[in-house]
């Protein structure tokens, strides 16, 4: 099995591939993939297009239609979780770091499926997005225990249209998520783990869930076509019905 190992966006971006590495100019383009989308989108960049809006030195109407289009699918996203998701910060600040990572994913899988790469696995921040086979075996991917970072709750396959995983949550990065009531509540998700059929549609529910919680849960569900894996902050444990058999974990 080939890897590749890079840092970019604040996080390390691991691609593994089923059969040998793949050449030095897909990995280039892989990268790149990236890094042009943290140059336009980290408010840590102080150079980046979004924090010159953030400072309001640059109006949003003259911004490049890459950022405006990406803050448009992040409203639309918003509306169609009714706000349980959100493209801003509680200052106002416009925020796309919500999905721009899972669309530098998926900039990164087009370079691969455009070089004829058919077997490997993206993974992200801890995000996940699959192509093919393992040796003609689904690829497997961990959820990790939020209380214990060493152990495993239980590892999902990455088959079929089934291609997409995203975790969101507390545990690693504290609170970071925007969300209403006492996130320290027994009852609110400490981490909500999405398989899905793309990674924006994964990372943005997994995120919309933590923020709306038990309450919204149900909606959400019933509204996309996705499997979960919820965790509250007393530990319990549920899943959709797609995931519940192979661990025999409670209906979400």
């Amino acid at each position: 099995m080939g890897v590749h190992v890079f840092d970019t966006m604040g996080t390390t971006v691991s691609l593994r591939f089923a059969g040998a590495t793949a050449p030095a100019s897909v990995l280039d383009g892989v990268e790149g993939a990236f890094r042009a989308f943290d140059e336009r989108f980290s408010l840590y960049r102080t150079d980046s297009e979004i924090s010159r809006v953030a400072r309001g030195e640059l109006p949003l109407t003259r911004t490049g239609a890459e950022l405006r289009e990406a803050y448009a699918e992040a409203l639309d996203w918003s509306r169609s979780t009714d706000g349980a998701f959100t493209p801003h910060r509680p200052d106002g600040v416009i925020d796309l770091s919500g999905t721009v990572k899972a669309k530098a994913m998926e900039a990164a899988a087009r370079v691969l499926d455009s070089s004829g790469e058919a077997d490997w696995m993206l993974v992200a921040g801890g995000d996940i997005l699959t192509r093919g086979t393992l040796d003609g075996l689904p690829w497997r991917a961990g959820v990790v225990d939020p209380d214990d970072r060493g152990t495993l709750l239980c590892a999902v396959e990455l088959v079929g249209r089934r291609i997409a995983l995203a975790t969101s949550g507390t545990a690693e990065r504290g609170e970071h998520i925007w969300r209403t009531g006492d996130p320290r509540a027994p009852q609110r998700y400490r981490q909500v783990t999405v398989l899905a059929d793309d990674i924006v549609t994964a990372d943005v529910l997994a995120t919309a869930l933590v923020a709306g919680g038990p309450e919204r849960c149900p909606e959400l569900l019933n509204r996309f076509d996705i499997e979960a894996i919820t965790v509250d902050n007393a530990g319990n444990l549920t899943a959709t019905p797609g995931l519940q058999s192979a661990w025999g974990l409670t209906p979400a």
